[in-house]
């Protein structure tokens, strides 16, 4: 591996994969606003066309919330398993270009193009050819970023969405950063970012002034990432071996919530998002656990460990519908909800995969009829 100075990295990331997907597959929806998910009244968005982001409309909102904010919007049911193969697809792609693959989901992933595999010179080069085969291969577009770290390449692939890409080099790298605003920094949430607003902390040049001390006095254990990012450091190497001990997803809604069925489709949006990592890695856990944070903060988590494997989309979403039924009704608003499969196993290996959860009937799911 090369020293991180040298490395060259690109992070690519496909535009609105599930609903452009979608968009492809119909022509019909093509130009409209989609929404994947389901309209019902615990339904959630799992994605959205650009067309359905003018109106604010995002992943992890309440499907009923989605309709207000759009009238229009047109909603299309999952299909993970297309969404799989799709990205299968374009794995096999990135395969051509490089062994140093880490994946983060189906729809993106950091690749480590130091060796230059293909005789192309640039980085900037490998991500345009990789997005043109993308593009070629798939009818799909996606966006790209091009740099000498993981952290700059994430931030560079947003910043010439949809469609584009950007490079930030290794003499611009610091002195970009500083431009912009922390909510865009990778590991800074909204929690977080309010956090650092009320200390003065807008901009990475903001975040840069403060003191490893005063970061550390205030921030914790994340001290020294923030200190690092704020000067554009970031060592970490692109690994394809990273053995993951969980998968988690959680969302901050835009109010704090006390309806029960706002709150149940929020956690069943985190479970659809986990479940998509869990399919495309082929890893499944038995212990699930829901993560709720109140408006004043207070945090509490709710788990629950089965005798085999939660091997299935539904058995995840009834999982995630249990734990969070046991905190409910709320006492308190609720600012966000979260979602983690842990405790992970090789499917192959694990006996009675498929084991129900529990002996009463089903929770809904919220599918049509």
């Amino acid at each position: 591996m090369p020293d991180s100075a040298a490395r060259k990295i690109i992070h690519v990331d496909m535009d609105a994969f599930y609903a452009s997907v979608e968009q492809r597959d119909d022509p019909a929806l093509r130009g409209r606003p989609v929404a994947v998910g389901y309209a019902a009244a615990r339904g959630v968005v799992a994605a959205a066309s650009y067309e359905a982001r003018a109106f604010d409309v995002r992943s992890a909102l309440p499907s009923v919330t989605a309709l207000r904010r759009c009238p229009e919007l047109v909603f299309v049911a999952p299909r993970f398993d297309v969404y799989r193969a799709v990205s299968e697809q374009i794995h096999a792609i990135f395969a051509d270009y490089t062994d140093l693959i880490q994946p983060l989901s189906l729809d993106e992933a950091y690749l480590d193009v130091s060796a230059d595999r293909r005789g192309l010179a640039t980085a900037w080069l490998t991500a345009k050819e990789i997005r043109a085969r993308i593009l070629t291969e798939t009818g799909l577009t996606a966006s790209a970023g091009v740099s000498y770290n993981k952290f700059l390449a994430k931030l560079a692939s947003d910043q010439r969405k949809p469609n584009g890409q950007f490079a930030v080099t290794p003499d611009m790298g610091a002195a970009w950063v500083e431009t912009l605003p922390v909510t865009r920094f990778h590991g800074v949430g909204p929690v977080t970012a309010a956090k650092m607003n009320r200390l003065g902390i807008a901009t990475g040049a903001d975040l840069r002034a403060k003191s490893l001390a005063f970061l550390e006095q205030h921030f914790g254990s994340s001290a020294e990432w923030y200190y690092r990012i704020a000067r554009g450091i970031d060592d970490r190497p692109v690994n394809p071996d990273r053995e993951r001990k969980s998968s988690g997803s959680e969302t901050t809604f835009d109010r704090d919530l006390r309806d029960t069925a706002e709150i149940e489709a929020g956690v069943l949006g985190q479970a659809d998002a986990v479940w998509a990592w869990c399919e495309q890695a082929q890893a499944f856990g038995r212990t699930v656990t829901v993560k709720i944070k109140y408006a004043d903060f207070q945090q509490i988590t709710r788990s629950r460990t089965l005798a085999g494997l939660v091997a299935s989309h539904g058995a995840l979403r009834e999982a995630s519908l249990a734990l969070i039924r046991s905190a409910l009704p709320a006492a308190k608003g609720i600012r966000l909800v979260g979602v983690t499969v842990s405790n992970f196993e090789r499917a192959d290996l694990a006996p009675q995969a498929a084991l129900p959860l529990f002996a009463a009937p089903s929770l809904p799911l919220q599918m049509p009829a």
